[in-house]
């Protein structure tokens, strides 16, 4: 698995072009300017009280391979909304994640809460699609993006109305994020050039982000002892995917979790 990112990122501008055969970009813009200005819902939901938890609906990682066998999409998405998530994650990416922007309109349709699709953006393209498919926030990584895309991106999608999380892995990145104006900022656990994990990576960036934008913890949490760490390094969110997607009961792993975390601020 030499440097995944770098081959999930050319078949991304491979996806955008066939994309666009079909419908072109300036028809996907013209659509997507024409829907109502988003209201910038994912970042309000992560902005409340407490850890908020951001959870994922993924079939499969490059990692891992397939995660969830039986994989539904819908039922997942709300037992995540029973069990008290902020907001849903859903992977459209389809040769790696197995995801698709069917699953993501499904899942979109059967909750209310806000949705972030969840791709690898290297194209304007995939803005404007994720506007047009329903979508309230749009992830931006880093380490896909030069300076020029990285602002632009965020530009585009703030215009829109929808939310950037700027996924991050540095300390350089966290500075690109902030210097770009973002106001969610993630910091990823994985390595998306080998997917290796060190738990440490977000403990470790957190005080750089500081009070500028919402914190959000990424990768590698999944279990109540992780709870009250993520207390103690004042995230205000968290994202986690594999290990509510392997689980029996997502509703009531998910409310133990929020339940600890809940403990854990009473404390400090």
């Amino acid at each position: 698995m030499n440097d995944i990112l770098k081959q999930i990122c050319l078949f991304s501008e491979f996806r955008v072009k066939e994309a666009s055969k079909k419908v072109s970009f300036e028809e996907i813009k013209e659509r997507a300017l024409a829907l109502p200005k988003g209201e910038f819902r994912f970042e309000k939901a992560l902005k409340k009280s407490g850890l908020g938890f951001v959870c994922e609906v993924k079939k499969a990682s490059p990692s891992k391979g397939v995660i969830a066998p039986n994989f539904a999409p819908v039922e997942t998405a709300m037992a995540y909304e029973k069990g008290g998530a902020a907001a849903v994650s859903v992977l459209t990416e389809p040769k790696w994640f197995l995801g698709s922007d069917a699953v993501f309109r499904d899942v979109k349709s059967a909750v209310s809460l806000p949705v972030l699709r969840k791709d690898f953006t290297v194209s304007e393209y995939q803005i404007y699609e994720a506007k047009c498919l329903g979508a309230d926030a749009v992830l931006l990584i880093c380490a896909c993006l030069d300076d020029f895309a990285l602002g632009r991106f965020f530009e585009v999608a703030s215009g829109l109305g929808l939310c950037a999380l700027v996924e991050t892995h540095s300390e350089s990145e966290v500075k690109r994020a902030l210097d770009v104006g973002a106001r969610v900022v993630g910091v990823n656990n994985r390595n998306l050039r080998d997917f290796s994990v060190n738990f440490d990576n977000a403990f470790r960036l957190r005080e750089l982000v500081g009070e500028r934008a919402v914190f959000v913890a990424e990768s590698g949490f999944g279990g109540e002892a992780d709870m009250e760490a993520l207390v103690r390094m004042r995230a205000d969110a968290v994202l986690v995917g594999e290990a509510l997607m392997r689980s029996g009961d997502k509703a009531g792993v998910l409310s133990r979790w929020i339940r600890k975390a809940e403990c854990g601020m009473r404390k400090l």
